[in-house]
């Protein structure tokens, strides 16, 4: 298990792949498989019989996870930066940043 800097509910855009460019929410992480998935993005088909939940059956289009190297955390501004971790001098906590700027990942 690798460790992340990305958690549930971040803003992200794809760097790789068939939805590069796009952006989107985490909606999970799964830790073990290091992915993600994204609001939105990867979506893929799955085909189901008649169940008592969707009693028609059919496909149906939902999210896949995507490998959390392909992406990247979204700032303010808008643009993709990369992640750093430090320690607060003052409250002696963890705090996550934006690499780019400088700063802190809300």
């Amino acid at each position: 298990m690798r460790k992340t800097y990305l958690k549930k509910g971040d803003n992200v855009q794809i760097t790789t792949g068939r939805d590069k460019g796009k952006k989107g929410r985490i909606i999970s992480i799964n830790k073990m498989k290091y992915t993600a998935i994204v609001e939105g993005a990867n979506l893929v088909s799955k085909h189901t019989k008649p169940n008592q939940d969707n009693p028609k059956g059919g496909v149906l289009k939902k999210e896949a996870g995507i490998n959390i190297s392909n992406l990247l955390l979204v700032d303010s501004k808008g643009k993709p930066s990369k992640i750093g971790k430090r320690v607060n001098k003052k409250t002696g906590k963890k705090e996550r940043y934006f690499k780019t700027t400088g700063d802190l990942v809300k």
